[in-house]
């Protein structure tokens, strides 16, 4: 079942902490979700913030997320159109609707003190779309005066970001975020993880399992590169007003619409 949303804990940095420091704690989360096969380990990353130099790490596809057309069994999946969620204890869902068109462009997972957003976009038959995305996230928090690392992950090379952000009571800190990229065949996956699974062993696993189950169903429907791939409301969500972004929430994207409605219920 899918709860509604509770208070979590801020996914706040100290402003002392490194990137190399913040690297090291991440290390240390993910360990006990590193037992994948030897073939999908991806090489070791370049420096901070060279995410285009960074080898390219080679995913098993067979861990998941999975391809709508290579995965039959859709029971008890949560169907929101392009995305297929596996509802697991303790996982709260919302969705964030974009105002002016009231299309649903992005969905939120939480667990514990933890977040992650999903959005997929349709790609192309054969490129990649991560590495070119990865570099121009990289590009935009340097440009904020934040730092950026591509090291490796589950699912292939990832970036570790320190952004700067300005506290409610207008004090300047900066926010963790894990920034994920999966490329599939016509569709790719980015997902953005803050919060305590930034340190958390417990709770990275379970971020990194929920990941793990999605289903993207990309549809035959042509559509452009990068293009949002439809999500739809499940039957019986209910609308609430929107609230105040947390820090986890405060993700750097030029092109991301302005937050509207959310719908942060269902069931």
């Amino acid at each position: 079942m899918i709860f509604k949303r509770k208070k979590k804990a801020e996914a706040q940095a100290q402003p002392e902490q490194t990137i190399a420091e913040l690297n090291a704690a991440a290390e240390q989360a993910r360990e006990p979700a590193a037992d994948v096969p030897a073939a999908a380990k991806p090489a070791p990353a370049q420096g901070a913030g060279d995410s285009a130099a960074a080898p390219a790490a080679v995913r098993d596809t067979a861990q998941g997320p999975f391809d709508g057309d290579d995965f039959g069994d859709h029971d008890g999946y949560l169907d929101l159109g392009a995305l297929l969620i596996k509802p697991v204890p303790g996982l709260q869902l919302r969705l964030e609707v974009e105002e002016s068109t009231q299309r649903v462009i992005a969905v939120a997972l939480e667990i514990g003190g933890s977040r992650m957003q999903l959005q997929v976009f349709a790609a192309p038959k054969t490129d990649d779309l991560w590495p070119g995305i990865s570099t121009q996230i990289a590009t935009g928090i340097a440009d904020q005066g934040g730092e950026t690392e591509m090291v490796p992950g589950r699912f292939g090379n990832e970036l570790l970001a320190r952004v700067p952000q300005v506290a409610p009571d207008g004090r300047q800190g900066h926010v963790v975020l894990r920034f994920l990229g999966i490329d599939g065949p016509r569709w790719f996956l980015r997902a953005v993880i803050g919060g305590a699974a930034l340190t958390d062993i417990e709770e990275a696993k379970a971020m990194e399992d929920a990941l793990a189950q999605v289903v993207v169903v990309r549809g035959d429907t042509p559509m452009p590169p990068t293009e949002l791939l439809p999500l739809t409301v499940p039957a019986g969500a209910l609308a609430r007003p929107n609230e105040s972004p947390d820090a986890a929430e405060q993700i750097p994207d030029t092109e991301r619409p302005d937050r509207g409605p959310e719908i942060t219920q269902i069931g």
